[in-house]
């Protein structure tokens, strides 16, 4: 599933190729992905309508029109193409938004788990999904005491798992949470009510530039995850997501992989020390 850096550098690229045209036509092949409404009512409401510019809000992309919020989530494999000209549809291509100026935007899901709502702009933000999100981990406001108030919720969680709660730390999955907590030295099933404050403030510090590391890098590309200007880089970085077997880059110690609430879950069994 992209995360916030995948989710970021889509954003960055639609920005560029998207902002300032207005929608002349949308086709829907797969009615499912669009939530809360009918296909036709949700095409003839973008008719004619501006995308003044294109945001993210945790792994939720929102492109802002004149009157709406299109809130768009990516899920699985979730893809966007821009096309300068009009192009024959692949199988997989589900919506295709026209623009006046003759280009088009595909959005391609082999899986069609992806989603596409409207919402109103004025109240968007005041309710769920949105609503229900942490503020962005850069956000100076994000602080480790906003973290630790947070974790009181799951205290009796594996920090692996409540850190993958969007209300918990916004924008980290699997791939960063693993990341996140080797480069903080805290092991995935350490209960998130055993954290120190010392221990907390580093996981919030990791988790902030190992995200902030992953949007320089264009993400990570796993498996099939590529933006609309290409594959992502951050997976050449990766200490130990993926990296069963090979040597810990801090210690030389084997990592290894288990299970940690269902999620194939990587750590350093010297660097990450249990504490239950």
């Amino acid at each position: 599933m992209p995360e916030l850096p995948e989710v970021e550098t889509v954003r960055r690229s639609l920005e560029r190729s998207v902002s300032g045209k207005t929608v002349s036509s949308v086709k829907v092949y797969h009615p499912k992905m669009i939530r809360g409404m009918e296909v036709a009512p949700f095409a003839d409401a973008l008719h004619q309508e501006r995308i003044e510019r294109v945001e993210r809000r945790g792994k939720f992309l929102l492109f802002d029109f004149d009157r709406f919020y299109l809130v768009s989530h990516l899920r699985m494999e979730g893809k966007y193409f821009p096309y300068p000209q009009p192009v024959e549809r692949d199988k997989h291509t589900h919506v295709v938004f026209r623009f006046t100026d003759g280009s088009e935007l595909h959005y391609n899901d082999v899986r069609k788990f992806g989603t596409m709502e409207l919402r109103d702009k004025k109240t968007a933000m005041q309710t769920a999904p949105l609503a229900q999100l942490e503020r962005e981990p850069f956000d100076p406001e994000f602080t480790a005491e906003v973290l630790a108030e947070n974790l009181i919720r799951k205290k009796r969680s594996p920090i692996k798992t409540a850190l993958l709660d969007q209300s918990i730390f916004l924008g980290l999955g699997n791939i960063y949470v693993d990341e996140t907590l080797h480069a903080a030295r805290v092991h995935p099933l350490t209960k998130a009510g055993a954290l120190t404050l010392d221990d907390i403030s580093r996981i919030h510090q990791a988790g902030v530039d190992v995200l902030r590391q992953a949007v320089e890098a264009g993400g990570s590309t796993i498996r099939s995850y590529v933006s609309p200007s290409g594959k992502g880089e951050f997976q050449l970085q990766l200490a130990v997501y993926g990296q069963n077997g090979e040597p810990c880059p801090r210690c030389g110690t084997a990592i290894e992989k288990i299970k940690v609430g269902g999620r194939g879950t990587h750590f350093c069994p010297t660097c990450q020390q249990v504490a239950l």
